[in-house]
């Protein structure tokens, strides 16, 4: 078999629930289907630090956040870290980096590894973006999502046809403050979108991070997230009820979208694929930076790691391996991704990276000791919608998340100690992740086990702080 060609299409903040190959109730993607029905769905797919930065540097590196250097939204990456853009360009692909690239720009935090890059400065504008690559600043007339196609597309139709290619085609949407293609000004506006069941959650029977975090979609949004000035203010006189479910529609439905100007161009790259006659030679991966709360605990944003931030979509085609049609319950990381390329492209995965190669997995063939939890963390403490630093371990029937209340002198974090608190979910019995048992004595023997297991796993990832 020949080494595949690699499109990796990521967009930033998609929650795999805002999407229909993954069963949402509120949204339909045709096109993101286009490459589940053709591929594999991955259900269990996670990050293990839900925030844009750091996951760009896990995904690049294979590497867990305190071993890259990448761990909050304030630390740029090196240039000089070894990264998988540079093993593949090392062995004959050709590579490009076009869109959001959020980890720094200027001198040795510019791209490195790839023969074009076009990139965002930081979170980059939704409309006529100015983009960055080594001639300089340009500022382009249009919608960020279609100029990031096209500047994709350019590159693939200019490319050596004779090497395997490595295109990296990273959307700013859906990203906050959800400014959508005015083409799709009056999509989702036959009706309400139904709310989350757990939209008006009160906090109860969890920990005081969960009740202090300053990111409800009723309480936290400001009028720049709610377009006040582009679509005009909420009526008079309405009830709490009804003025949280008006900031919930306007906030979700500039959400979708955003979402549907991805959905389309990902069709436009799928037909170039087609049209030019490498399919089935091509690996199309669709996936975000992490996930996304929607509404879900009242919630926007991310960095916790309840579910709907901590889960990522990832769908893959690739016809000359990989089942069309298929899915697995098989956890999988985003430090996973490097090393699936690397075995794809026949190069040798280094000892150092953290994660494995996903294709066994990809094939059908999950080994029987393939991993049964993850470890995540995330470090940005109380900066950023008052989320406190925490650290845990998900398996497939339980969480465990440790608050630990201190900043440990990381960039962008706030320096207020916080007492510790611990969370514990049965995922099973609490899918929604509403009551922590962590103080229920029957839980009394998965708190201890789960304990264990989580500093067994802190320890094989190399983090002693």
């Amino acid at each position: 078999m020949s080494r595949p060609n690699i499109l990796f299409i990521m967009s930033d903040d998609h929650a795999s629930h805002a999407m229909s190959c993954y069963g949402s109730r509120i949204n339909q993607t045709p096109n993101l289907d286009r490459i589940a029905d053709n591929g594999m769905i991955l259900e269990n797919c996670f990050c293990v630090n839900s925030i844009c930065t750091p996951s760009r540097a896990n995904i690049l590196t294979g590497k867990h956040s305190h071993l890259n250097g990448v761990k909050t939204l304030g630390d740029p990456m090196d240039g000089k870290t070894p990264n998988v853009a540079k093993m593949l360009q090392a062995d004959g692909y050709q590579t490009a980096m076009i869109g959001k690239w959020h980890l720094g720009h200027g001198g040795d935090a510019d791209p490195t590894g790839f023969d074009y890059w076009n990139v965002l400065p930081g979170q980059g504008d939704y409309y006529d973006p100015v983009m960055i690559d080594e001639s300089g600043r340009t500022k382009y007339e249009g919608y960020a999502t279609t100029l990031i196609t096209d500047f994709s597309l350019d590159w693939l139709q200019h490319r050596d046809k004779d090497q395997p290619f490595f295109l990296m085609s990273h959307h700013k949407a859906p990203h906050r403050p959800w400014d959508s293609d005015p083409k799709h000004a009056n999509l989702f506006e036959d009706g309400d979108v139904p709310m989350p069941d757990n939209f008006f959650d009160d906090y109860s029977n969890r920990s005081n991070a969960a009740k202090d975090a300053k990111m409800r979609v009723y309480g936290h949004m400001n009028d720049r997230d709610l377009k006040i000035d582009k679509l005009g203010p909420p009526p008079d006189g309405l009830s709490d009820e009804e003025q949280a479910n008006w900031n919930y529609q306007r906030y979700i439905k500039e959400y979708l979208r955003c979402v549907t100007s991805i959905d389309e161009n990902v069709g436009r790259l799928l037909d170039y694929l087609e049209e030019d006659g490498i399919a089935d030679d091509t690996m199309v991966i669709y996936t975000s930076d992490q996930g996304f709360f929607l509404g879900d605990h009242g919630w926007y944003d991310k960095r916790f790691m309840y579910e709907e931030s901590l889960r990522m979509p990832f769908i893959v085609s690739y016809p000359n391996a990989i089942e069309a049609g298929s899915s697995t319950d098989a956890m999988s990381l985003n430090i996973d991704f490097a090393e699936t390329w690397l075995d794809y492209a026949g190069i040798d995965i280094p000892e150092d990276m953290q994660g494995k190669s996903l294709r066994p997995v990809l094939e059908g063939n999950t080994p029987d000791d393939w991993r049964k939890s993850m470890y995540y963390r995330y470090w940005m403490h109380l900066s950023h919608h008052y989320v406190p630093a925490h650290y845990g371990i998900r398996t497939h029937k339980h969480k465990l998340i440790y608050y630990y209340g201190e900043a440990l002198g990381t960039s962008g974090s706030i320096d207020e100690p916080k007492e510790p608190e611990w969370e514990l979910f049965d995922l099973e019995n609490d899918p929604d992740e509403m009551c922590s048992v962590y103080d229920d004595p029957a839980y009394a023997d998965v708190v201890s086990e789960l304990t264990s297991e989580l500093y067994r796993l802190k320890e094989e990832a190399l983090d002693d702080e």
